[in-house]
């Protein structure tokens, strides 16, 4: 396989390479602090949070997957390779924002989600392997690092106008079982603009590499294939991707099993967790959880540059394992501080935290990869990070409400736990033994 050459880019044109995360993480934002108070407000039991969120799991395992090797086989002279499969999911997920605050019933709603779930990760996955595909080696950690300082600065959006909205058109509204407070929607608008504004900058501000001769064959080769071997080209590729993956990949995988397992309890279970410890309402519960992402992303975007040269003096995995022990720190405090603004502290934590698990193994993966399988291999990641949500939207509902007394400072306390198990398996992540 021919290597090719990649310039070096300039600070701003990395910027501007990343500035399409901003939109698809202001979307995830969302969907952390707000889809699930939108739940509870049509009516869901908090045990069947878990489940609600199975859009996620299901559509990330499945979709990033195959649209990282449909990319990989992808070139247009006008539209490039990842850019069209990104345009696209801005698009959906534009449309389901726009749409999700309407949500007449508890049905309607996780609908949507399935559908916004398919958009976000049709956007994202082939941006990850966009950046690899435009970077040199030696600026692979400021780019993924650029990245995680857009996923910070997009939840962080996005939480913010949920804290503004709700300060300024929430205080006097009164609850209504079965209806979603019109304050809400205003978050909602703002990222179906910035979903596809935002893309649209990166799609018009970054060409694309073209692909080797070698590559361009291969892809040539994939076209003209009849229709139905075609449309399961993809799924021998993931295939035949998994059976040759890296060694070093199976070992983030264990990571990644308790990490984000963790990460969707939080994610799941503030809101419960304050209108325990402060008897809110869900309205001044949404919004504390609001406010603990708000915290936790200005700390990822202080901090997500900053990693690239101690990642570079210290090793990635010592940097990665420490955040992780960072973040159950914090999530072993969080349910023990009952004043508003003392608990966002711990947050500064977590988003170190945060800024680390969103950048450095994207770094450490793309350097242990075969360049003109990229696409495919950031599917894979993807896929290790949906299934451990996958198995906790199906698990953890029955471990809340039979062996943590459906308590929800427990549920922290569990995630907790296991991002210590993550920062010590991340200790095993070393990358040159992986080349």
């Amino acid at each position: 396989m021919s290597i090719i050459k990649k310039p070096s880019l300039s600070f701003w044109q990395i910027f501007n390479m990343n500035v399409g995360f901003l939109g698809i993480q202001y979307s995830f934002g969302l969907q952390q602090t707000a889809i699930n108070p939108i739940f509870l407000y049509l009516g869901a039991p908090e045990e069947m949070l878990p489940i609600l969120n199975i859009a996620g799991p299901v559509t990330g395992l499945v979709v990033q997957p195959i649209i990282g090797a449909m990319s990989d086989k992808t070139w247009s002279a006008r539209w490039g390779r990842r850019k069209p499969y990104f345009l696209i999911g801005a698009i959906i997920g534009s449309l389901c924002l726009f749409a999700f605050p309407t949500s007449p019933v508890l049905w309607f709603a996780v609908g949507l989600l399935w559908i916004l779930d398919v958009g976000n990760n049709m956007a994202m996955e082939p941006y990850r392997a966009f950046v690899g595909d435009k970077l040199p080696e030696k600026q692979l950690s400021l780019g993924y690092q650029m990245q995680s300082l857009f996923v910070g600065a997009g939840i962080l959006l996005a939480n913010g106008s949920i804290v503004l909205f709700q300060y300024l058109f929430g205080g006097d509204s009164i609850e209504v079982a079965g209806e979603i407070p019109q304050w809400l929607y205003y978050s909602f608008y703002i990222g179906g603009i910035l979903s596809l504004t935002t893309i649209l900058w990166s799609v018009f501000k970054t060409p694309e590499i073209p692909p080797s001769d070698i590559e361009l064959t291969e892809i040539n080769r994939t076209k003209s294939l009849p229709l139905n071997r075609r449309v399961l080209e993809p799924f021998t590729e993931i295939g035949k991707a998994i059976k040759e993956m890296p060694s070093f990949m199976w070992r983030v995988g264990a990571v990644y099993l308790f990490q984000w397992y963790a990460l969707f309890i939080y994610w799941q279970y503030s809101t419960p967790l304050f209108k325990l410890t402060m008897g809110y309402t869900t309205s001044e519960a949404a919004s504390q959880s609001a406010q603990m992402s708000l915290t936790y992303n200005i700390a990822t975007m202080v901090v997500a540059l900053a990693l690239v040269p101690l990642t570079l003096k210290y090793g990635g995995k010592k940097i990665y394992a420490l955040s992780l022990v960072g973040t159950a720190l914090a999530l072993f405090a969080i349910p023990f501080i009952s004043d508003p603004f003392l608990v966002l502290a711990p947050m500064v934590l977590f988003g170190i935290g945060w800024a680390a698990m969103m950048g450095i193994p994207y770094t450490m993966v793309s350097k242990v990869v075969p360049q003109d399988r990229r696409g495919v291999y950031m599917g894979i990641l993807n896929m290790m990070i949906v299934i451990p949500m996958g198995i906790e939207t199906l698990t953890f509902g029955p471990i809340y409400k039979y062996l943590l007394g459906g308590n929800a400072i427990n549920a922290i306390l569990f995630a907790g736990v296991f991002f210590l198990i993550s920062a010590v398996l991340a200790m095993r992540l070393n990358v040159s033994k992986a080349n």
